[in-house]
């Protein structure tokens, strides 16, 4: 049996969504963020930049992440901006405290977080991120070891 619906009465502004929703701790991008050492690199990102004059620019984290998204899904600059204004857990991933339906920067900003993230600065950023991942990992198992001993 089908029960036909009447799809035509839905719309966006109609649509609920839980008043009080929350990012969850074991979402991908949540998970890829704790990983990344943001903070370490930033000075690094920032000799790319004059002190005195220009526009302000992207924050690192945003820069690194839109490319670390634009990677990960394999999609075009555009699409990668499009998927980050329409998600609150790739904003968070960027560093954005809360969500917002506006694109946090234009797609012809890529080409820019290309230039200035060159292939050195991601190597070295990959290396800290397995590093901490492996550190993770070691604590999680010697912590599961002295919760055995304290039961048994």
């Amino acid at each position: 049996m089908y029960l036909k619906s009447n799809q035509s009465d839905l719309s966006p502004e109609n649509f609920e969504l839980p008043v009080s929703m929350k990012l969850s701790s074991d979402n991908r991008w949540v998970i890829m963020a704790e990983l990344i050492p943001w903070s370490e690199f930033e000075e690094e990102y920032a000799q790319n930049f004059s002190e005195k004059k220009g526009a302000i620019a992207k924050p690192f984290r945003m820069a690194l992440g839109a490319l670390i998204i634009k990677e990960k899904l394999g999609t075009s600059d555009r699409e990668t901006v499009e998927q980050i204004r329409e998600n609150p857990y790739l904003q968070y991933f960027l560093g954005i405290s809360s969500y917002s339906n506006a694109a946090p920067f234009d797609a012809s900003m890529m080409v820019y977080f290309r230039e200035r993230i060159d292939q050195k600065l991601v190597n070295k950023i990959n290396q800290k991120m397995v590093k901490n991942h492996t550190e993770k990992e070691e604590e999680s198992q010697a912590e599961k070891k002295t919760n055995e001993k304290k039961t048994s």
